[in-house]
């Protein structure tokens, strides 16, 4: 069970992820920009994460080091909120299933920049398992080249959407060699507001923020699919290979489709089902090498992957 528990939790944040639509729907229908409801996520996520360091982590929240602060630049600026800007970007520009696929490159990203800075292996079961949920992302999100309208703006913040989801994952791992993981989540999401509140100007629409509707979708927004839902992922990833919680998340864009099948009337077509299989079928191959691995270093014999 200790084995299993990091996957475990790294899936159980990826789903959390995926309900965010039902929150970010719901502010929506207040004329939220996106950037907007980014900054609302943030926010709330740092205000619950302080309280809950003064309560519960008073050790966790001490910096070790001043100039330890890049690395949540990196996981707050460079990951969350880069990340979205180029998300809603690609939205504004094209389809939101194209936008959709170019975002879940990120286990790409996340296997070569293991690769290269991590010094992770690359073998042809991660490779096959990220060829394996980009496909299956392809399918869930029912793409129709032809009724896709593509511009190269679009796919360049398309796959910049893809590098900054991915960055949370490289820049994380960096972190958990000196901190836990609600130290790198308290600080990523408070650098991410401090960085948006200028930006989004959000003091200007106090009125509408104070509407309990809108109060308990903050609330929520800012609780639920984010400040647990890292915590969970951060946690499993700090006994997990990036490459591997990488391909492991990539549960959310199922969880994601269940939702709208399932709330919102949405239908789900065969490709859909195809496309999830694939992902879940994926994220199986990367669990059983793993424990394949772990038995044959036990026999001390070697199988290559």
């Amino acid at each position: 069970m200790k084995k299993i528990l990091p996957y475990i939790m790294i899936a159980s944040g990826a789903s959390l992820w995926g309900i965010i639509a039902f929150f970010v729907k719901g502010l929506g229908a207040y004329d939220f920009t996106a950037m907007e409801i980014v900054a609302i996520r943030v926010i709330f996520a740092a205000v619950f994460l302080l309280i809950i360091g003064i309560v519960r982590y008073p050790k966790e929240m001490k910096l070790k080091e001043v100039k330890d602060v890049r690395l949540f630049v990196g996981t707050g600026i460079l990951s969350i909120v880069f990340f979205n800007f180029c998300y809603f970007t690609t939205i504004s520009q094209m389809n939101i299933s194209v936008a959709v696929i170019l975002l879940y490159t990120s286990p790409a990203f996340v296997t070569i920049l293991s690769f290269i800075f991590l010094k992770e292996s690359l073998t042809i079961t991660k490779i096959a398992a990220v060829a394996g949920t980009i496909l299956g992302c392809v399918l869930i999100a029912g793409i129709s080249m032809e009724d896709s309208n593509i511009t190269f703006l679009g796919i360049i913040t398309g796959l910049g959407s893809g590098l900054g989801y991915a960055l949370y994952t490289i820049f994380g791992k960096f972190a958990l060699k000196k901190y836990q993981p609600f130290t790198i989540t308290l600080y990523t999401f408070l650098i991410a507001a401090i960085a948006l509140i200028p930006v989004t100007r959000l003091w200007t629409r106090l009125e509408i923020l104070m509407d309990m509707k809108v109060l308990l979708y903050g609330i929520g927004l800012g609780l639920i699919p984010t400040v647990l839902a890292y915590f969970l992922y951060t946690w499993g990833l700090e006994k997990t290979e990036g490459s591997k919680a990488a391909i492991i998340a990539t549960v959310e864009p199922v969880v994601a489709t269940m939702l709208g099948v399932f709330l919102y009337g949405e239908r789900l077509g065969v490709f859909q089902v195809i496309g999830a299989l694939l992902i879940l079928g994926s994220v199986l191959i990367v669990n059983l090498s793993f424990r394949k691995r772990r038995l044959n270093e036990s026999g001390n014999t070697d199988i290559a992957q």
